[in-house]
C-alpha cells in the first residue's frame, strides 16, 4: 500500500470514542475519511471545518448488512478506494447472566458480533476487487474482553470472544495475493464513551445483589471514573500499526490486557501440561495419536 499519498478510511462508530478520536487524527494527518454513524449531525462540526472531498459522513446501524454494503459503494463512489477499515462500533451491557433480558443480549450481539462481520465481509470484497492494486489494512477493535472473562459481563465478553474467534479464522483464509492485513485491537479501559453513554445498565437479579459478590464489584467498578487509558493518544498507536508491513495479529493495549494476556497464555500452558494424559489411549486402532 502506497502510504505517501493521503488513504481513504472507513470509520464505523464515528460518533464517540475511539471512533471519533480516530477520524480526528486522520483528518488532521491529511487522510481521506468515511465516518459512519447512526446520527451524521454530531458530526456537524467536521463537517463544517473539512470539504466532502476530505469527509464523508454516512448514517450506518452495522447490524443491517445491505446498509454496510452501501456504505462501502457509496465511499468508492466518492473516492475510488478503501485503504484502511476501523471495524469499531460497539454497544457495552453491564450484568450478570441472569439479569441480562434475551433482547438486550441479542442486542450486544448484533452490533459486536454480526455488525463486526458484516463489515468485515465487505472490507474483504473491496479490498480484493476494487483496490488497485489489491489489499488494504482491517482493524478490528476487540477488547480485554476477547481474552478473558469477567463477571456481569457475559454478552459483552461473548460477543468479542466470538469475534476474535472469526477474526482468527479469517485471518487465514485470506489469500496473500490479495496483499489483505488483518489486526485485532484489544483496548483495555481507555477513557470513551463505551465506559459512559454506550453502556446498556439493567436491573439487577436480586440473587446476585450482595456488595461483595464479583457481578457486584464490576459493577461498581463501571459505574466510577475508573479507566486511566487515554483515548486520543491510542488511536496514534493504532494509526501507526496501519504503516507495519508485517503488522501483529493482536494488538494489547493498556497495561491490564498485557498482564491479561500473559496469564491466560500461563494458565493455558498450565492445563495442557495438567491434562494432557487424559488424552492418552483414546485413538483409533491403528491411527497416529
Amino acid at each position: 500500500m502506497n502510504t505517501t499519498q493521503p488513504r481513504v478510511w472507513l470509520v464505523t462508530g464515528a460518533s464517540t470514542g475511539f471512533g471519533r478520536h480516530m477520524t480526528e487524527l486522520l483528518l488532521k494527518k491529511g487522510d481521506i475519511v468515511i465516518a459512519t454513524l447512526r446520527r451524521p449531525e454530531v458530526l456537524s462540526d467536521l463537517t463544517s471545518a473539512y470539504p466532502s472531498s476530505r469527509l464523508l459522513v454516512l448514517k450506518l446501524d452495522v447490524t443491517k448488512a445491505r446498509d454496510v454494503h452501501d456504505a462501502f459503494e457509496r465511499g468508492i463512489e466518492a473516492f475510488g478506494r478503501v485503504d484502511v477499515v476501523f471495524n469499531n462500533a460497539g454497544q457495552l451491557c453491564v450484568g450478570e447472566l441472569e439479569s441480562v433480558d434475551d433482547e438486550t443480549a441479542r442486542r450486544v450481539m448484533e452490533v459486536n458480533f454480526w455488525g463486526a462481520t458484516h463489515v468485515t465481509k465487505e472490507a474483504i470484497r473491496v479490498f480484493r476487487e476494487v483496490n488497485s492494486p489489491r489489499g488494504g489494512r482491517l482493524l478490528q477493535v476487540s477488547s480485554r474482553a476477547g481474552l478473558i472473562g469477567t463477571p456481569a459481563n457475559a454478552h459483552y465478553t461473548a460477543s468479542k470472544h466470538a469475534l476474535e474467534g472469526l477474526t482468527e479464522s479469517v485471518a487465514q483464509e485470506l489469500s496473500p495475493d490479495w496483499n489483505i492485513k488483518i489486526t485485532m485491537i484489544e483496548p483495555g479501559p481507555f477513557r470513551t464513551a463505551i465506559f459512559g453513554t454506550n453502556i446498556i445498565h439493567v436491573q439487577q437479579h436480586p440473587a446476585y445483589a450482595d456488595p461483595s459478590m464479583p457481578g457486584s464489584q464490576f459493577i461498581k467498578l463501571a459505574c466510577e471514573d475508573f479507566p486511566d487509558g487515554d483515548p486520543i493518544k491510542a488511536v496514534e498507536i493504532i494509526e501507526k500499526v496501519t504503516h507495519l508491513e508485517d503488522p501483529p495479529l493482536r494488538l494489547p493495549l493498556h497495561w491490564h490486557v498485557i498482564a491479561a494476556l500473559r496469564d491466560k497464555a500461563k494458565a493455558l500452558g498450565k492445563t495442557a501440561d495438567d491434562w494432557e494424559k487424559w488424552s492418552d489411549g483414546i485413538y483409533l486402532e491403528g491411527t497416529a495419536s
